[in-house]
């Protein structure tokens, strides 16, 4: 019996129920992520007093930047996985970009974007 080159269609199917459930949850968090961020959550230092207003601005803008850092980072997870749902509509989904081999189920399971089998990634540090 041959090495199978790609997952079957009915596996490719059963990523992209994965990867689609991923990509609505992480939508769901980025845009409330950004809505921390804007404010547009309503929470804010304008009512309260002004002795400790000062140091709520501080801590405030700490927290909005690293709000911030956890958008952009949850903007990237998105990016890889439409990124894979088009590796999917290729047939490309699950073959390893260095390798040429397939990754195994049970890495895209847990990391559905992954382009890299575990032994790629590591010869890669």
């Amino acid at each position: 019996m041959s090495e199978k080159i790609r997952y079957s269609d009915a596996e490719l199917e059963e990523f992209r129920q994965i990867i689609e459930e991923k990509l609505q949850k992480a939508r769901e968090d980025y845009e409330q992520l950004k809505a921390s961020v804007t404010n547009m959550d309503g929470n804010d230092v304008m009512d309260t007093s002004p002795t400790f207003k000062v140091f709520e601005e501080g801590a405030n803008t700490s927290l909005k930047e690293e709000t911030g850092r956890m958008a952009q980072r949850q903007m990237k997870f998105i990016q890889h996985l439409e990124a894979a749902l088009v590796r999917i509509e290729n047939k490309t989904y699950g073959i390893c970009r260095e390798t040429g081999q397939l990754i195994p189920k049970e890495r895209l399971r847990a990391v559905p974007h992954a382009t890299l089998t575990i032994e790629a990634k590591n010869e890669k540090k």
